[in-house]
């Protein structure tokens, strides 16, 4: 039996990981810098960990990496690309493969500037893209988006301005730190997420999800056979060449679609990805672990997301806040 890794499992990235691993011949092991994550819970060993941005992060994890014979190492937070990607050889070292993508194609999927000109250099339609910083609105460019430059996640540090009133007004609230933001053409359209499965630099599969946010996040989706959409995601991996799952986004607008954003790894819909036969994690893990080419076929489903209550003994958020490990927990669910 291998056993894999999964970081971030107190949030939707690495429960998804989780979820869409559960029920295989795989023995996970869950992985996150807080207690009470309550993917800790769920696993027949956890590990309580340091947040990437300690110098400790890559250390701790190659020791648990070593120690539990880790075979293949799945992030969930992307703070963790960068660090992880930066040293995949030392982990290799030790018989863990992590899945990240190399760190241009890290970078580029977290700067949306880079989004922009690398895309558009492959013929790829982007949103109008420009540093917000001396921004001055001509013509009728209105609605715009402000969101963060690097980083950012969900619905936070986004704005919508329909108006060079409202365009002040979010200035203001920015203050000095025009230079982090970038302002962005908005489409307004149907929203897709889609997940595409790359490796041996080609992409072997790619499933297309229209979607419902709520604060930020998929609260319903939809999947759907669009060969649009499918060429168009094959075309920005062959452009990029991610390393594993990548995640596209974008939005259709008179037939067109137009990519906003890259993530570079699994995300939140992948379990419902794997509720439409488009098994992400398994997938990647039978072809490395034992050489099986990815099969799928997408059945087209409603996803609705539903809150799940997760019950947990005292005793076990104890052990795991003063170990910083767990065995066995006995959690239970309504």
């Amino acid at each position: 039996m291998y056993n894999i890794a999964i970081t971030g499992v107190g949030g939707g990235v690495g429960q998804s990981v989780l979820k869409s691993l559960s029920n295989t011949d795989y023995n996970l092991v869950a992985l996150d810098g807080e207690a009470l994550a309550a993917g800790l819970f769920t696993t027949s060993k956890s590990y309580l960990i340091p947040y990437s941005s300690k110098p400790e992060f890559i250390p701790s994890l190659l020791e648990i990496c070593k120690t539990e014979k880790i075979a293949l190492l799945f992030p969930g937070l992307d703070a963790e690309l960068m660090p992880l990607t930066l040293n995949r050889e030392l982990f290799e070292a030790i018989g863990t493969k992590v899945i990240v993508s190399r760190p241009e194609v890290i970078s580029i999927s977290d700067d949306k500037q880079e989004t922009y000109d690398k895309l558009t250099s492959f013929g790829i339609n982007v949103p109008f893209t420009k540093g917000l910083e001396n921004f001055i609105p001509e013509g009728e460019i209105f609605p715009l988006i402000i969101k963060q430059k690097v980083g950012g996640a969900r619905s936070k540090n986004v704005f919508i301005v329909k108006n060079d009133i409202e365009l002040n007004s979010v200035l203001k609230k920015i203050g000095n730190d025009t230079a982090d933001y970038i302002v962005q053409e908005y489409i307004d359209g149907d929203e897709y997420t889609c997940g595409s499965i790359n490796l041996n630099n080609e992409c072997k599969g790619v499933i297309v999800m229209r979607r419902i946010l709520r604060d930020g996040d998929t609260h319903k989706c939809f999947s759907e056979k669009n060969p649009i959409i499918e060429s168009l995601v094959r075309k920005v991996t062959e452009a990029i060449k991610p390393f594993g799952a990548c995640n596209i986004q974008l939005r259709m607008k008179n037939g067109i679609p137009y990519v906003f954003e890259i993530n570079a790894r699994c995300s939140g819909t992948t379990a419902a990805r794997t509720l439409c036969g488009f098994n992400e994690p398994k997938m990647i893990a039978d072809y490395l672990l034992k050489g099986i080419e990815p099969s799928y076929e997408i059945q087209e489903k409603t996803i609705l997301r539903y809150w799940k209550e997760l019950e947990v003994e005292n005793e076990e958020v104890k052990e795991i806040k003063a170990n910083h490990v767990l065995s066995k927990s006995s959690f239970t669910t309504l």
